[in-house]
């Protein structure tokens, strides 16, 4: 998310939001932040190996996805990201994405 886009979200939340509302919601995103802070899992040179054998049998069998599919799938990917961030910064993002539990 572009650095406009989020400093456009902070605006937005705290012109909108009570002071227990962003409590509550920073403490939710910090809570989704240290679930996925947790690194990748690792791999032995042997492992990685034979994924890669397993890879290259299936490309070698007439499997896979081709390169331009996926290709085309990332650009649309990307093509979609972006629209989410012009729409965020421009304020309009759908109400469903901004609402929350009633703070307690």
């Amino acid at each position: 998310m572009s650095t406009a886009a989020l400093i456009n979200l902070r605006d937005y939340l705290t012109g909108t939001l009570s002071t227990a509302n962003m409590l509550w919601l920073s403490e939710e995103l910090a809570d989704c932040a240290k679930k996925k802070a947790t690194p990748p899992c690792r791999l032995t040179l042997k492992e990685m190996n034979a994924l890669l054998d397993e890879a290259e049998a299936e490309i070698a069998a007439g499997g896979g996805t081709p390169h331009e599919e996926v290709m085309r799938e990332w650009d649309e990917e990307i093509e979609r990201w972006e629209q989410e961030d012009l729409a965020l910064a421009e304020g309009r993002l759908p109400k469903q994405e901004f609402e929350m539990a009633e703070a307690v």
